[in-house]
């Protein structure tokens, strides 16, 4: 029983380690979509600028195309950035679910012993006969269904 309680809470455990994986997922994609906008702003403002022939440029124009090109270089950079960290998040996930995976192996193996053995009991008492009183009427025996619990165990 302790077994199964530990284990109950290594499962619940290891969904909130998905859920909070999936809400850094998302900030993740929110804030590379932000960026992504930003960048393509500041590219058509750039866009429009570059458009006008180079004589008819006032010099606050030619200022404002150098801002535009160094601000995009920022966020660009900012971007790869950000991939860079999703990438070492997802490699570091990947070796976190590999111990986990271990671990519910190595608590797993002795949980399916006491649960196997406790299902086979079942049914060898089941297998006994029964004292039988005879009452006159044609008796119905329910059948009970034996299932281990560790079936019932989803992997994690």
């Amino acid at each position: 029983m302790p077994e199964e309680i530990e284990l109950e809470m290594a499962k619940i455990q290891r969904l909130r380690e998905v859920l909070v994986r999936r809400e850094s997922e998302l900030r993740f994609m929110m804030d590379d979509i932000q960026l992504c906008k930003d960048i393509m702003d500041l590219k058509q403002e750039l866009q429009n600028l570059v458009a006008i022939p180079e004589k008819e440029k006032t010099k606050l124009q030619k200022q404002r195309e150098d801002e535009l090109i160094q601000k995009i270089h920022k966020l660009v950079q900012k971007r790869d950035f950000l991939v860079d960290d999703a990438e070492v998040e997802r490699l570091r996930e990947q070796e976190e679910d590999k111990e986990m995976a271990d671990f519910l192996r190595i608590k797993l193996k002795p949980l399916d012993k006491v649960t196997k053995s406790a299902a086979s009991e079942s049914v060898v008492e089941s297998r006994k006969p029964k004292a039988h009183v005879p009452t006159g009427k044609q008796e119905q025996v329910p059948y009970k269904m034996h299932t281990s619990s560790a079936h019932h165990l989803n992997k994690a």
